[in-house]
């Protein structure tokens, strides 16, 4: 089934937008001229049979088609909307889409490269809008393009996913639920996050890139990922146009990586995350050099969120270029995961290897730690190189292709993979290759 479906109350002026199995907007008359707007997300089984009566149209509602909605909300104006950021369904979105967009500036690695046409969606209504339109071209999603390394140009339609906003849904004096919208910059949201009291993510602090793409890679730093702090996230499928919702286990989340990246690769748009913060989250120090920095900073005694976030924030600035000086997309490779048995091997040649315990008996190792005594810190090839301060990070000079920066990155992995025996995996998503 496609959605959004349309139903209306017979008899009465009610107007329902089904979006998705277990999403309903309704609309509710106001005296004679205003409508409320009411979201209902089917979190039991009444509601989800609620809907399902919906969707059958069983007496008293009956379906309208897209056309009669319009016309029937035409007569009225919204007195009141509480709706999540971006969920607006209704009515129908009329973009456009820029042709031939160059997409580099979009990027944090600035590699050149064009969309053959690139919109800039803000709502659900958006999305689906551009899913139809022009569907038999290739989509691709966009955020903030921290995450993105284009070899070539896009042939297909590319959605910059633009969708803002951040709604509390839930206090108990001490824990939050708070939705944010997929376009919003992760960085921007953990400040304002840490300004409102809700803790939790400030580890997270100055990670680049948009809200939206933060499960999908599952994004972590100093001992936090964003799977510790997450309630769900709302998507839309790109071939139904179906709003669904991801709990936690239904995300599949693992190291830098989570369903969207498996078996549910380029079937979903993402357009908002929810959050699960506390007031009195306990803090997370002792991972990397954030305790050292604190007690630098005379911290180490009374530490608060922010603290950590400006600590955590000094040591990135410290080591991470900064994509507006110079081009990056922060950390290129994963760091690689191997079995103890595998580490011991490495351990006897290479004693003070750098490694974390990892789940499973397994070992982390640090793959900057192997790109360093490999000997490629500051090395430089043309107009891209390894950063001078961080060698997981890959550097656009100026200039640079990404086919350029994707071959300085197989020389590393192959002389990584000859001196240690770990085969380096790319973090960065490579577009185009």
């Amino acid at each position: 089934m496609d959605f959004p479906q349309f139903r209306k109350l017979e008899g009465a002026p009610n107007l329902y937008v089904i979006e998705g199995p277990k999403h309903v907007t309704e609309w509710q008359p106001m005296g004679d001229s205003k409508w409320v707007v009411h979201q209902h997300y089917a979190s039991d089984y009444p509601r989800y049979q609620w809907v399902t009566e919906l969707l059958q149209s069983k007496d008293p509602v009956r379906t309208l088609t897209a056309e009669a909605v319009e016309r029937f909300l035409g007569e009225r104006t919204a007195a009141s909307a509480d709706v999540a950021p971006g969920r607006m369904p209704w009515p129908r979105a009329q973009l456009s889409w820029r042709e031939e967009a160059p997409v580099g500036p979009l990027t944090t690695f600035g590699a050149a490269a064009a969309a053959h046409c690139l919109a800039e969606v803000a709502s659900d209504a958006h999305v689906r809008w551009a899913l139809e339109d022009r569907g038999e071209l290739p989509l691709m999603v966009l955020g903030g393009g921290s995450n993105v390394l284009m070899h070539r140009d896009w042939s297909g339609r590319m959605l910059h996913m633009n969708i803002r906003g951040i709604q509390k849904i839930a206090d108990d004096g001490d824990a939050v639920e708070v939705v944010v919208g997929a376009g919003e910059s992760w960085h921007t949201w953990v400040m304002q996050a840490l300004d409102a009291g809700w803790n939790g993510l400030e580890n997270l602090a100055l990670i680049p890139g948009s809200v939206g793409a933060s499960p999908m890679q599952n994004i972590g730093a100093y001992g936090v990922e964003v799977k510790d702090r997450f309630a769900w996230l709302e998507a839309i499928h790109r071939e139904t146009g179906a709003l669904e919702r991801f709990d936690a286990e239904r995300c599949a989340f693992g190291y830098r990586d989570s369903v969207f990246k498996q078996a549910e690769k380029e079937k979903w748009v993402i357009v908002r995350v929810a959050f699960q913060l506390q007031r009195s989250a306990p803090l997370n120090t002792h991972y990397g050099a954030i305790q050292a920095e604190l007690e630098s900073r005379g911290w180490d005694s009374g530490t608060t969120h922010r603290q950590v976030a400006k600590a955590v924030m000094s040591i990135r600035q410290s080591k991470l270029p900064d994509p507006a000086e110079i081009g990056n997309a922060g950390s290129f490779f994963k760091n690689p995961v191997v079995s103890k048995e595998a580490f011991e091997l490495i351990q006897r040649e290479h004693p003070d290897v750098a490694h974390y315990p990892a789940p499973g008996g397994k070992v982390k190792l640090a793959a900057g730690w192997l790109i360093d005594r490999a000997g490629w810190k500051g090395f430089r090839r043309g107009t891209c190189g390894v950063h001078d301060r961080q060698a997981l990070v890959l550097v656009n000079h100026g200039g640079a292709t990404g086919a350029e920066v994707w071959a300085l990155a197989l020389h590393i992995m192959d002389d990584v993979e000859a001196k240690y025996g770990v085969r380096l995996e790319a973090e960065v998503n490579q577009i185009g290759l």
